[in-house]
Formats: structure tokens, C-alpha cells, sequence
């Protein structure tokens, strides 16, 4: 069983995780390709580096992000969970499936500076219809 966090809004990815006001967490089982559960939690203010430990505490492995900057992904590597590339504004459940499918494979670019906008998209290369 693994748990995979999401930081989303209204179902969806949101596109930047560190200013989401809710994550789903997805409790699945990647033998079988199922999902066993999906919760909405709201996490604690955003601060620098509290994502990441809070995310362990709730029990996630993978966190499936659209935009995070470098330092993130490196604090969610030290907390032992893995990052993955999701297309912005897809539906959580479309997300943990690709996961599980093994589509999921690469870690999102960082983004350096904070301060912009994501309006970019982060495709991984396969059709998102």
C-alpha cells in the first residue's frame, strides 16, 4: 500500500504546491493498480519546508506536483518520498492512475524563481485528452 499526495483544488491538480490550500491524499495499491481511498486533508500555513515533513507525518510516498522549485524537491527527498511530474488541472484520480500505470517517471523541472506565475504546463509526453 502506498499513500500519494496531491496537492490539488476542487479535485484537480493545483498547479503550484506550496500555495495549495488542500492536498488528497490517495491511499493505493500498486500491485493491483487500484486506489483504495482518496481524502482530502488541509495542511497546516505554508512555510518554507514544512510541506514535506508534514506530507511523511500523513504517510505519503510520491507527491505528484505540477510546479515545485528545487529546494522542495530536495526536502521531499530527504523525507523519503518521491516526486512526480502531473499535468496541472488534471483530476486526482486521472493523476494516481497514470502513477500507478507507471506513466508518471519523471521529476518536475524546479522552478527558480518564485515569484512568477505557472502558466506554463509540464507535459510528460503522452496524450492528455
Amino acid at each position: 500500500m502506498i499513500t500519494i499526495a496531491i496537492p490539488s483544488a476542487e479535485g484537480r491538480l493545483h498547479g503550484h504546491f506550496g500555495g495549495c490550500r488542500e492536498f488528497t491524499l490517495v491511499q493505493a495499491d500498486p500491485e493491483q493498480r487500484k486506489i483504495i481511498s482518496i481524502r482530502p486533508v488541509t495542511p497546516p500555513p505554508h512555510a518554507p519546508g514544512l510541506f514535506p515533513r508534514w506530507l511523511r507525518e500523513q504517510g505519503a510516498n510520491v507527491i505528484i506536483v505540477g510546479g515545485i522549485g528545487q529546494r522542495a524537491i530536495a526536502l521531499f527527498a530527504q523525507q523519503g518520498i518521491q516526486v512526480r511530474a502531473g499535468v496541472p488541472n488534471a483530476p486526482v484520480e486521472q493523476l494516481v492512475t497514470a502513477y500507478l500505470n507507471g506513466e508518471l517517471t519523471a521529476t518536475p523541472e524546479g522552478c527558480a524563481n518564485h515569484g512568477h506565475h505557472h502558466d506554463h504546463e509540464h507535459h510528460q509526453g503522452h496524450d492528455h485528452t
